[in-house]
């Protein structure tokens, strides 16, 4: 595995294992709205299938068409890329949000971490293809910052990761309150 996707994984084992399985779909009593750690992982999960799809998609078709990227995708990848900061309030796309998934009521930490590992193994392979055919070349767009290199892809996946860690954290220590 790519050792920026291997950092992520070795992130959501640390923020996920040994985890109860009372807190996978506790939420937070100040945002009930908010998503239950198994949703953030259920997203997760999404997105990296999400950009396998996409990935695949544009292997098979061989044309890099890419767009130009916007002054508000610019600022976006300062943000996302550079700093490794994304914006609390930014909603999921609907391809990616998990909505109300239902509770599987035998779920471990360990089920999830497996799951998380086959898919950040499967999303890395076609990275890597990805990688070989187009070299460093903006390849792939991303609905909010444009058109991007399978490096940035890789570094938004951490970033995005790191991003909901947090709040897999925040949650957890709501619970041991």
């Amino acid at each position: 595995m790519h050792p920026t996707l291997h950092q992520l994984q070795k992130e959501l084992t640390f923020a996920l294992s040994e985890l109860p399985e009372s807190d996978l779909h506790a939420r937070s009593v100040d945002r009930p709205a908010s998503w239950s750690i198994f949703q953030i992982v259920q997203h997760l999960l999404l997105t990296y299938a999400s950009t396998e799809a996409s990935f695949e998609a544009r292997l098979q078709n061989k044309d890099l068409k890419r767009s130009a990227i916007t002054p508000g995708q610019q600022i976006a990848r300062f943000f996302v890329l550079r700093l490794g900061w994304i914006p609390i309030k930014r909603e999921a796309p609907p391809a990616v949000n998990p909505g109300s998934a239902s509770p599987i009521p035998s779920i471990t930490a360990g089920q999830i971490l497996s799951d998380l590992q086959a898919a950040l193994l499967s999303m890395d392979s076609i990275l890597s293809e990805a990688e070989r055919q187009f070299g460093s070349s903006r390849c792939q767009s991303h609905f909010a910052l444009g058109s991007m290199s399978v490096r940035d892809w890789r570094r938004f996946h951490l970033v995005h990761g790191r991003h909901h860690i947090r709040q897999i954290h925040k949650l957890q220590q709501i619970r041991r309150t």
